[in-house]
């Protein structure tokens, strides 16, 4: 069984900009319908504020079609979005703005979040990248998310997008990081001992009010409750859909490397919960370009060295899958900027945020 191929599908979204403000744009539902009628269908729908827009795609077994996918839906809601002279980027977090409190999308269900957790809604115009790995067993899931758990500081150092907010740089390469650290149910998954223990965690979460529903249990790794995967929430919106395509890459080599390692009986490792949550803040501060906590030991390495040993443990399942060249590739861009130094660069320029903007705007759907 873990010489199959895994599908892998992805969940991007993105943010409106007025072009010239560069500040978001409360246009979402109309740039969801424009972009449906464009072809997307149901496969582009609200976000939990008006600024958002959210794309997916099929599961895919080849990186080649889901990378075509990717760029088509970006290109089609950057055409949405113009019809209402807008702009799309695709950040952790928008560089201007936003209003407080931003302006929610109707529905039920929005309304629901924003009575339940009140201001922590209010500072959610934040992007992610969602990957999800076909893997429909329960059981063998959560044993996933086990053996993945020490990898999530990595996977946040490879992915920050998002050092500024509210027009100034937070000092953190994933500030987006930090605004999700805050929900009840967030963060790096429990130690799932079985199915029972999740379905138990997550029933206790929900009569305690700190969970909506069952789509709404926000670990960083999770069960879908709608389709038959592990998704893999840690990594902000990539500026690019080839970065997305390597994080796709990497996760799913991740996945398919632990189901190797479970098959073959080998335990996952146990990071203490609050080394691994400490972990996780230094990636979100420094990114890439600093120091990563080395699970177990909390000893620090550089940022790179740690993602060079994650590459490593994964090499035989990205061979299997045929990914080597594309995320040797993808790594070798990213050794030398991931999306939060790319977006400094931006402004060291001229010393503007207005530069960052239109960097990104260039960069998420290129014509």
């Amino acid at each position: 069984m873990t010489q199959d191929l895994l599908t892998v599908g992805v969940e991007e979204e993105y943010l409106l900009v007025d072009p010239v403000s560069r500040e978001p744009s409360p246009q979402g539902p109309k740039v969801v319908e424009h972009a449906s009628s464009l072809g997307l269908g149901e496969r582009v729908t609200k976000e939990l504020t008006c600024y958002q827009v959210e794309t997916r795609t099929d599961p895919h077994l080849g990186m080649a079609p889901l990378g075509e996918q990717i760029r088509s839906a970006r290109a089609v809601v950057a055409t949405a979005a113009a019809r209402e002279n807008l702009r799309i980027i695709s950040s952790g977090s928008p560089i201007l703005g936003p209003p407080v409190p931003p302006l929610f999308s109707d529905g039920a269900r929005y309304a629901e979040s924003v009575a339940a957790f009140r201001a922590l809604d209010d500072e959610q115009i934040a992007c992610a990248c969602h990957i999800h790995v076909g893997i429909p067993d329960l059981a063998r899931a959560l044993q996933v998310s086990n053996h993945l758990r020490p990898w999530i500081p990595s996977l946040i150092a490879l992915s920050a997008n998002s050092p500024y907010w509210e027009g100034r740089d937070t000092g953190y390469a994933s500030w987006r990081t930090m605004t999700w650290a805050r929900w009840p149910v967030s963060g790096p998954p429990p130690y799932f001992e079985s199915p029972a223990h999740f379905d138990d965690l997550v029933s206790r979460g929900i009569e305690a009010g700190a969970v909506m529903d069952r789509d709404r249990v926000y670990w960083d790794i999770r069960p879908s409750s709608h389709v038959p995967t592990l998704e893999v929430r840690v990594a902000d919106a990539a500026t690019t859909a080839d970065e997305t395509l390597l994080l796709a890459a990497v996760v799913r080599a991740m996945a398919a490397t632990a189901l190797e390692e479970i098959d073959a009986g080998e335990t996952a490792p146990r990071p203490q919960p609050e080394i691994l949550r400490a972990a996780c803040w230094r990636a979100a501060r420094d990114g890439l370009a600093g120091q990563s906590v080395d699970l177990p030991s909390a000893h620090l390495i550089p940022a790179p060295a740690l993602a060079e040993r994650l590459l490593t443990w994964i090499q035989p399942a990205l061979r299997r899958h045929g990914d080597t060249d594309l995320v040797r590739a993808g790594w070798s861009r990213l050794r030398r900027g991931n999306g939060a130094e790319r977006q400094r660069a931006a402004y060291r320029r001229r010393a503007s945020l207005l530069d960052v903007v239109d960097h990104l705007i260039v960069s998420a759907a290129p014509s």
